[in-house]
């Protein structure tokens, strides 16, 4: 009999402290709806007491979803569980998630904070917190730095107070799976108990062992891992739970476990991310990666074409990936295009459905034939465009050899106003750079750009992601086009309104 692993997704709360990762509200909204279609079974949404935005995202999630449990973090302050019971309370499982530090070094340098003080705050925050929760999970933060002993008091405590979920975080990635297994086996071993407590795992990757450490967790009695997608997240990132999915489902014979993923998601989920994070996934990457279900070694293509079992574990198809695609071309109408949609699990209303198909057309018009990589992106593209603050309306280059570059950029907000400037630059991209910053009125510093095609060939769409830094806020943007000048112009300006969004204010620019 297998036993089931819950997964826990932080991708969130503490996927999104991954340096330069901004989620809008839409973003958020949109990849908890994913999460909830792949199968996790509590979403981490936030930390509702941290701003106004981070709580109106949580409520939303919470009024939003209608099968997953909707979590949010809280220190061991009041006003914190407060907070998280207000803006989780119409979820259909509202959780909380609270935490403290307990390590030496914390306790010392962060806190000021002795043991016996830290424990009495377990107790009354935790306790606090049953009031307004069925369901606690408490947090010992830096726990594999803390005392064993100290450790097992910090958790009784919790365990005491009413908390039937211990969180067991390898907070600065310190630990290896043979320890980090057995301090799951001491507390289960040493915790006395009159109700059930689920123990659970939250690892972080600064030694690369985030994912061996969770998996040595279930070996020792762990009921549930917290990660993120594509193992985003502070530093080095955090578990990646499309790993631990897919590690328990090929090797069941040896872990006896299973989650309730739905795997065939995983590849639509993990570049969801991606796009709203402006991460590439690497292509070496583990299940996700462009690479995962390549051969190039003429041994290995022997071996897969008499055999796929010779050199691959699990199927593309069980993750999501296609392995053939049937394109679509400039002849092909309205009810091919239809059906494609459909066989891509896309739920396009008929209205939608009219504008994507012109826009289909256009793509057609300019390439031999459309892949399915070009309609996700297609898609996911117009959503972007459809939701921003603002969008690019014109862009005008001109263009002089061994001189400046001028270029002219036209925006729009969502009411319709329209505004416009130009500028000068030793380069086309540079010239574009400086309008839209005249138009913002902002000084920026591009920390990162970088153009991906969409799919392979002289044809292919264009995907450009860039970075910039603006005050002391990093934000990103992704741009998709035919042409890489109006990709990187579309890009630059969905940066600019993050940062918009995220400061909550729309002064500076003028027309």
């Amino acid at each position: 009999m297998t036993s089931h692993i819950q997964i826990f997704d932080t991708t969130l709360r503490d996927g999104e402290q991954t340096p330069g990762v901004n989620f809008s509200f839409d973003e958020r909204l949109k990849i908890a709806k994913q999460l909830e279609k792949w199968g996790v079974d509590i979403i981490e949404a936030g930390f509702p007491a941290s701003s106004s935005g981070s709580f109106k995202s949580v409520e939303a999630i919470s009024k939003t979803l209608t099968t997953t449990a909707v979590c949010g973090l809280a220190r061991c302050v009041k006003k914190d569980i407060d907070a998280v019971y207000q803006s989780t309370k119409e979820a259909v499982k509202p959780r909380i998630h609270v935490f403290l530090a307990t390590s030496p070094i914390h306790r010392d340098s962060k806190l000021m904070m002795s043991k016996e003080e830290v424990l009495a705050s377990i107790k009354e925050h935790v306790a606090y917190a049953t009031e307004c929760f069925d369901v606690v999970q408490f947090s010992p933060e830096d726990a594999t730095r803390t005392e064993l002993p100290f450790l097992i008091e910090c958790v009784q405590t919790a365990v005491d107070a009413g908390a039937s979920v211990i969180n067991i975080p390898d907070t600065v990635g310190f630990s290896y799976p043979t320890e980090y297994g057995k301090i799951f086996k001491t507390l289960q071993e040493s915790i006395k108990t009159n109700h059930e407590v689920i123990y659970s795992a939250h690892c972080h990757d600064d030694l690369g062992l985030a994912v061996a450490n969770s998996m040595s967790a279930i070996e020792n009695g762990a009921k549930r891992i917290e990660g993120t997608l594509n193992g985003i997240g502070e530093r080095a990132g955090n578990t990646a739970l499309e790993e631990v999915a897919l590690g328990l489902y090929v090797r069941q014979d040896h872990y006896g476990n299973q989650t309730q993923i739905n795997l065939e998601e995983t590849k639509n989920t993990s570049d969801l991310i991606a796009r709203y994070a402006g991460i590439r996934v690497p292509r070496n990457k583990a299940i996700v990666g462009q690479n995962a279900f390549s051969h190039e070694s003429g041994i290995h293509q022997d071996g897969v074409l008499k055999n796929p079992e010779t050199y691959e574990i699990m199927t593309p198809q069980l993750v999501g990936v296609k392995t053939t695609e049937l394109p679509l071309g400039k002849l092909s109408g309205k009810h091919a295009f239809s059906e494609k949609l459909v066989a891509l699990g896309y739920d396009v209303d008929a209205e939608e459905q009219k504008e994507l198909f012109k826009q289909f057309k256009t793509i057609a018009d300019k390439k031999k034939s459309v892949t399915d990589r070009d309609i996700h992106a297609l898609i996911q593209g117009t959503e972007h465009e459809q939701n921003a603050i603002y969008k690019v309306e014109a862009l005008q280059l001109q263009f002089v050899s061994n001189g400046l570059q001028s270029a002219v950029v036209v925006i729009q907000d969502k009411d319709g106003n329209t505004y416009q400037d130009s500028s000068i630059g030793t380069g086309s991209i540079v010239s574009v750079y400086n309008a839209v910053d005249r138009i913002f009125n902002r000084k920026t510093e591009l920390i990162d750009y970088r153009i991906e095609s969409v799919t392979e060939g002289t044809d292919a769409q264009a995907e450009v992601h860039v970075q910039i830094k603006i005050g002391d806020q990093i934000v990103t943007g992704v741009g998709i086009d035919h042409d890489i000048l109006l990709a990187s112009c579309k890009s630059y300006v969905e940066a600019h309104a993050k940062y918009v969004s995220n400061s909550e204010v729309k002064e500076g620019i003028h027309s």
